[in-house]
């Protein structure tokens, strides 16, 4: 059986890919690294509607505990395998550039950059074994604008969007797929901080985005109609360039 993991998946977008993608009728794996509790009610609310989901605790930032819990999870399933990968973890540590300090850049860069490296590296020899692979990456519209007090999120989320190109073309001959989903400002814990009736006159159509509109287009990549779409940036934004 395919399976999907979702790299923090308990909260926000990730939580609502997990949901959307078991919806398709994947069974999901959803990665947390500390809120246990929120990771239990998504994978709650997924079973209450009759989907199927596991909770797989790593810090995607640390290749150690990603191989010890994936060969933890193959062991136990030795017939299925993770064909959908969604990395989804990411982290804000925003600051004017003048002012950032050196964890505050290297604390995003690991998480989002070297959190997609780590993981997919990990689970990409299984689906190229396979011949089979979707790979859908979350990127930014700070990674394809750059945002002021940014810089580390928009140096990290521009990365992955390199990265994601890259790849693509590398593992396209295994049938695997490789896209990112770049949102703009969408209701979630990541943007809660930010004066949203003030930025929200920056979009077009005038609101904040949904995190179910974000995993719709991401569940789509994941899909077998998209097998013809690999190494493609696609925005969700509202309008906003």
């Amino acid at each position: 059986m395919k399976y999907a993991l979702v790299t923090g998946g308990s909260r926000g977008i990730g939580r609502a890919v997990a949901i959307r993608l078991s919806q398709a009728g994947i069974p999901v794996v959803i990665n947390y690294v500390q809120n246990e509790t929120a990771a239990t009610e998504t994978k709650a609310e997924i079973e209450k509607a009759g989907g199927q989901a596991e909770l797989l605790r790593f810090d995607v930032s640390q290749p150690e505990e990603i191989e010890q819990a994936i060969n933890a999870w193959e062991d136990a399933h030795p017939d299925d395998f993770i064909g959908v990968l969604v990395n989804n973890a990411g982290i804000r540590r925003d600051n004017l550039m003048i002012f950032m300090q050196n964890d505050e850049w290297q604390k995003v860069l690991d998480t989002t950059l070297n959190g997609f490296f780590y993981t997919t590296r990990r689970l990409l020899k299984r689906m190229m074994t396979k011949r089979d692979g979707r790979i859908v990456n979350i990127s930014s519209l700070s990674g394809l604008k750059g945002l002021p007090g940014q810089v580390n999120y928009s140096a990290s989320k521009s990365a992955l969007i390199g990265a994601t190109k890259a790849l693509a073309q590398e593992v396209a001959p295994r049938k695997i797929t490789v896209n990112a989903v770049a949102p703009g400002f969408v209701e979630s814990d990541m943007t809660k901080d930010l004066n949203e009736s003030e930025l929200k006159r920056l979009v077009p159509v005038g609101r904040f985005g949904k995190p179910e509109e974000v995993a719709a287009l991401v569940a789509f990549l994941a899909g077998e109609e998209a097998a013809y779409i690999t190494g493609q940036v696609i925005g969700i934004n509202g309008g906003m360039y």
